[in-house]
């Protein structure tokens, strides 16, 4: 079984921490790797130091209301960028806000979340993400030509 990579994109180390806890009970081999902000994010992803050898990730878990760089921005970046664009990015925020909503898709957003107050019930809804987009969801080989 290959390793799944995950990047989780949040500044709150209480859910960073809840959701690599939802993922290490998981059924998947999987890697989290964090970054705290969407600057930190855009160099893992770009594979700029300190960041030069991470790995491509399979799935983005972005929130949106980050430091130095929102997710939304984040999100149009790897959305424009023929080498990102075909990550799936889950945005997994605790906004409600119906133009943040409409904002992400119109992004291109593969699926918003919104994270639930309740521990057991955001415990669940990482699982169950984990389960749709690494075990259901076909995805590109991340080397594939578009």
């Amino acid at each position: 079984m290959s390793v799944v990579e995950i990047l989780m994109v949040e500044d709150n180390p209480a859910d960073a921490r809840l959701t690599e806890e939802a993922l290490k009970e998981g059924l998947l081999c999987n890697r989290l790797h964090l970054a705290r902000d969407g600057v930190e994010a855009m160099k893992f992803l770009r594979r700029e130091e300190p960041f030069r050898d991470a790995p491509r990730p399979d799935v983005v878990l972005l929130d949106l209301n980050l430091p130095r760089k929102d997710g939304r921005e984040v999100l149009a970046e790897i959305k424009t960028d023929p080498s990102l664009k075909n990550i799936p990015v889950v945005v997994l925020t605790t906004s409600e806000a119906e133009q943040d909503i409409v904002k992400s898709y119109a992004l291109h957003a593969n699926c918003y979340v919104t994270k639930p107050v309740d521990l057991q019930r955001f415990i669940e809804i990482v699982r169950q993400i984990e389960t749709f987009w690494l075990q259901i969801v076909k995805l590109p080989q991340s080397d594939a030509a578009v």
